[in-house]
C-alpha cells in the first residue's frame, strides 16, 4: 500500500498540473474558437456569401480549428497523437474514394459561392431546365420553376454545363413570334403592337421593344415581338402581350392564314 500510495503521490504531482493546464487550454481555446467563429460569420455576411454558405464555412472552420486544439491538448498531456493522425488520414482517404461525386459537388459549391455565376433570386437555365435560384447548398443548387416544381440540381452538374443567367443585365427579352397576311401593312401593325406594349406596366422602355419580320413563309410574314421586362415579370407580360395582340388583331381586323384550303379568316374577339 505504502508503495502505492507513493505512486499515486508522484503521479498527482507530476500530472496534475498538467492535466489542469491542458484543461485550462481546452476551455480557453473553445472560448477563443467561438469568438472567432462570430468574427468569421460577420466578415462573411458583410462579403454578400449565401447564408446557407456562411452557416457552412463557420461550421467547418469551427471543426477543423476544434479538432486541431484536441490535437494539441492530447499531445501536451502525452497521448500518442501520430498513430491517430495516421488512422485519422487513412479512414479520410477511404471516405474521399467513396464519396468522390459528393466532394466533386462540395468543390463545385465553393466554385460557385467564390466566383457567383448565379445567386438566390436570379432566374437561369441549367441543364436545359428553367427556373429561379432558391438556395445554393454545399452540394446541390435548389431551383425552382415556372409551373412550382423544385429542381435539385448536383453542383457538379451545373459547373460542368453551361449556365444562362437571365438576370445577370437586370432585364430579360420575350421572344413572341406572330403571323402577317402579306396583304398587311407592316408598319400599321407594327405601329399597333408597340401602342398596345405601351400599355403595359412592365414593359420596360428602356431597352425599347424590337418589332421585325424574321422570316418569309410560304402564306404569311413570321413577325418578331420582342419586350424587355425584369425576370420576375416574364410570365405575366409573355401573356399578356399575347392576349393583347389577339385583341388589336380583331379590333383592326387584320387577317390571318388557315392552314386548311390556306384561306384569310377573321380573328375572334
Amino acid at each position: 500500500m505504502e508503495q502505492y500510495t507513493q505512486q499515486a503521490q508522484a503521479f498527482i504531482i507530476e500530472k496534475v498540473p498538467t492535466l489542469l493546464a491542458a484543461l485550462l487550454l481546452l476551455l480557453v481555446g473553445f472560448w477563443i474558437i467561438k469568438k472567432l467563429s462570430h468574427v468569421l460569420e460577420a466578415s462573411l455576411k458583410r462579403s454578400s456569401f449565401e447564408p446557407g454558405m456562411v452557416s457552412f464555412l463557420v461550421s467547418l472552420a469551427s471543426i477543423i480549428a476544434k479538432a486541431l486544439l484536441i490535437l494539441s491538448v492530447a499531445g501536451m498531456v502525452g497521448i500518442n497523437t501520430a498513430a491517430f493522425v495516421g488512422m485519422l488520414a487513412a479512414a479520410g482517404l477511404a471516405i474521399g474514394l467513396a464519396l468522390q461525386g459528393s466532394l466533386g459537388n462540395f468543390a463545385a459549391g465553393i466554385i460557385i459561392v467564390v466566383f457567383k455565376p448565379y445567386k438566390v433570386g436570379d432566374w437561369v437555365e441549367v441543364k436545359e431546365k428553367f427556373g429561379k435560384i432558391e438556395d445554393i447548398q454545399i452540394f446541390n443548387t435548389i431551383v425552382s420553376t415556372p409551373g412550382n416544381k423544385t429542381l435539385i440540381i448536383p453542383n457538379g452538374e451545373v459547373i460542368n454545363g453551361i449556365i444562362t443567367n437571365f438576370s445577370k443585365k437586370g432585364s430579360i427579352r420575350i421572344e413572341l413570334t406572330i403571323h402577317m397576311p402579306f396583304s398587311e401593312d407592316f408598319p400599321r401593325l407594327r405601329e399597333l403592337i408597340f401602342k398596345e406594349l405601351e400599355l403595359i406596366p412592365k414593359v420596360l422602355k428602356d431597352p425599347a421593344p424590337e418589332i421585325g419580320i424574321s422570316s418569309f413563309e410560304s402564306h404569311y410574314l413570321e413577325i418578331s415581338v420582342r419586350p424587355y421586362v425584369i425576370p420576375d415579370d416574364y410570365w405575366e407580360v409573355y401573356h399578356e402581350a399575347l392576349a393583347r395582340i389577339k385583341h388589336l388583331y380583331h379590333t383592326n381586323n387584320i387577317k390571318v392564314a388557315y392552314s386548311e384550303g390556306i384561306e384569310l379568316g377573321s380573328v375572334g374577339e
